[in-house]
């Protein structure tokens, strides 16, 4: 989408996107924009509702924001307006900038009608959203100069509309190659370097649950090493290391799930997320170093898949017996943790994944469970994801928790076996593998990564933590 400023609309003929906060049903000053009145008894602004007047060979769309409106709220606003108004947005759309609009409030707007371009038939005829047209450009209608903040607001959809198209794909499609070659294609676009480790190479390098994971498929397991340098300049530069559990599609393994397997190509949600992350931190050239990790393979059934009771070692050289196959994420993310602290040392450290059924009985569909042994890196996760509506919600890594990983034959075991605190013994798995970290976190978001919603009729992707986990690196 591009974008070009406009001090009015003289000789504009075409649409104009019009945001409006409330007033009231009772209030007699119509709402005005222009020569267009509107009487309160039939639009006062209350929030999900939209008013279309036509004047002039115009059509005005007044989009209702309510009193106060949160970033989540007026970004899928927008994108509703976006979706469900295509017929109206042609080759000239105009976005009026209210006066009173923060610069967050502008960049939520305009991410938002991006984003409402997604469509989830991928595989169908159709016709593109007028707003990805080559000759499309919208035009922003404002007394403020708001280019940086605009910018900035297709960069992050971008990003996002990558990461949705990358879950809502099929798993025949996606599979760990696909996820490799996303991966390099995307570091030469944008400026990040990218090693891949095959199975050989993951061998040779010891990545030993990871590979147990992966080799039931026919699919050959990936594992992603993507580095992210600031330009020279920057001066002294904080490193942010991030694990993405990337199952591409799990079955369950031998534990072979017995319902729900239909979804589970949103199993690399959070590979997806931590990409879109890599392509949105360098396209928007933060001062941050960022080193990412994505184990990407698929938990398939096969004579050669990993075992129930079976011992297998890990990068750490820490044995882990095998309870539960369909415990896999967290195996590969142990891999990844090790590999990353052990070879890059970073300050920081985020992991994040699908990982537990656990997190969503905890908290539904609102928001992502956040386990962390520090209170600074909480703080700032919890003040990142409110910002921009990825919400996230501590739980606790109490040593009482500890005998859930415990093993008569090994040094820790995959799964607890209890139906209770399946989150917690999850991240008490991965927090052994940290080397006791100062700063590490680790964020659950089964919940929150895939599910229903109003813009397709399926379960789809959201893309949560893109925006949350840069947002996270840039205030740093």
């Amino acid at each position: 989408m591009k974008t070009k400023n406009i001090a009015s609309l003289e000789n504009f003929s075409g649409t104009i996107l019009i945001p409006v906060f409330e007033t009231s049903t009772k209030n007699l000053i119509p709402i005005k924009f222009g020569d267009v009145e509107i009487s309160s008894k039939v639009f006062y602004g209350k929030k999900d509702t939209h008013y279309l007047s036509e004047k002039n060979g115009n059509t005005y769309v007044f989009i209702g924001l309510g009193k106060t409106i949160d970033y989540k709220e007026l970004k899928t606003i927008s994108r509703r307006i976006s979706t469900n108004q295509k017929e109206n947005l042609g080759k000239n759309v105009a976005l009026h900038i209210p006066e009173e609009f923060s610069l967050e409030q502008v960049e939520a707007t305009v991410s938002g009608l991006l984003l409402g371009t997604y469509d989830l038939g991928h595989f169908k005829k159709k016709e593109d959203h007028p707003f990805l047209k080559a000759e499309f450009e919208l035009d922003i209608l404002s007394i403020k100069d708001f280019t940086p903040t605009i910018d900035k607001a297709i960069k992050i959809a971008r990003a996002q509309l990558e990461t949705l198209y990358l879950v809502d794909s099929p798993p025949n499609k996606v599979n760990p190659k696909f996820l490799a070659n996303w991966a390099q294609d995307r570091g030469e676009k944008y400026g990040f370097e990218v090693d891949v480790l095959g199975y050989e190479a993951a061998e040779i390098e010891g990545l030993g649950a990871f590979l147990a994971v992966g080799k039931g498929s026919e699919n050959e397991p990936q594992f992603l090493i993507l580095k992210y340098t600031p330009e020279e300049n920057v001066g002294v530069q904080k490193h942010v290391g991030l694990v993405g559990k990337g199952i591409t599609f799990d079955t369950g393994g031998l534990n072979i799930k017995t319902s729900g397997m239909v979804q589970m190509k949103c199993d690399m949600a959070c590979a997806a997320a931590v990409l879109g992350v890599m392509q949105l931190i360098a396209d928007l050239k933060l001062p941050v170093k960022v080193t990412a990790i994505v184990p990407c393979a698929e938990n398939s059934v096969d004579n050669k898949s990993f075992m129930p009771s079976e011992v297998i070692y890990s990068y750490s050289g820490h044995s882990i017996e095998i309870i539960d196959t369909d415990a896999e994420g967290r195996l590969i993310l142990a891999d990844g943790l090790s590999y990353l602290i052990k070879n890059y040392k970073p300050e920081y450290i985020v992991d994040i994944a699908t990982l537990t059924g656990s997190s969503v009985g905890t908290f539904g569909y609102e928001c992502g469970a956040l386990f962390t042994n520090n209170e600074s890196v909480s703080k700032k996760l919890q003040e990142a994801g409110d910002a921009v509506g990825e919400r996230l919600w501590p739980l606790p890594l109490w040593d009482a928790y500890k005998q859930d990983i415990e093993s008569d034959i090994a040094d820790v075991k995959n799964y607890s076996g209890k139906p209770v605190a399946g989150a917690i013994s999850a991240a008490k798995f991965l927090e052994f593998f940290t080397q006791e970290h100062p700063a590490w976190a680790h964020l659950d978001i089964a919940g929150v990564a895939f599910g229903d919603g109003e813009f397709a009729k399926s379960k789809h992707a959201t893309a949560y933590g893109v925006h949350l986990l840069t947002k996270f690196i840039e205030n740093l």
